[in-house]
């Protein structure tokens, strides 16, 4: 009776194991926003005729590098994509795909990130928290969660974004085409 106590226990340790270790879809390559099926988009990305992500995933990490392209609104403030405290330019946004926080400190800014798969195994949700000061010794923190999902057929990603920390919450969906 103890032997199969074991076993059981021993294969219910191996199947949960497994399912921790769930496969995150493929987001890796160059996507194009779609702004007629996108919906309430940050002046970022309202101020330029073409953005796109290049997002680059191993089985480790998954990186998304935002690119620019002709700025066209001349009635938005100006923004300066890809800066970040003091004009520092920040980089892709990288996370380690198995449930870590990884921490970047950038001209006096400190991002930490982390990726959480759900439980369908279908959205990838991405949280980066952005923490700065303001003045002496006021510090403040901004929160941007991702959650990215792709088609059935792979040519679709779309990341229903929500922020937090700016002067009014952003909710906006961002719809990419490869």
């Amino acid at each position: 009776m103890r032997s199969w106590f074991y076993a059981f226990g021993l294969a219910s340790a191996l199947v949960f194991g497994l399912a921790e270790q769930a496969v995150v879809p493929n987001f890796a390559g160059t996507w194009t926003l779609d702004k007629n099926k996108s919906q309430d988009l940050q002046p970022s990305y309202r101020s330029f005729e073409r953005v796109s992500w290049v997002i680059t995933q191993t089985d480790n990490e998954i990186s998304i590098q935002a690119k620019y392209g002709d700025f066209v609104r001349k009635d938005l403030p100006p923004v300066r994509p890809g800066r970040g405290a003091g004009g520092v330019p920040i980089g892709p946004r990288t996370y380690k795909l198995d449930g870590r926080e990884t921490t970047v400190d950038i001209g006096g800014t400190k991002f930490t990130r982390k990726a959480t798969l759900s439980n369908d195994g279908k959205t990838l949700e991405l949280v980066e928290k952005e923490t700065f000061h303001q003045g002496t010794d006021d510090e403040s923190t901004r929160t941007s969660t991702d959650k990215l999902s792709l088609s059935a057929d792979g040519k679709v990603l779309t990341v229903i974004r929500h922020r937090a920390g700016w002067p009014a919450p952003q909710d906006s969906t961002l719809v990419f085409n490869k």
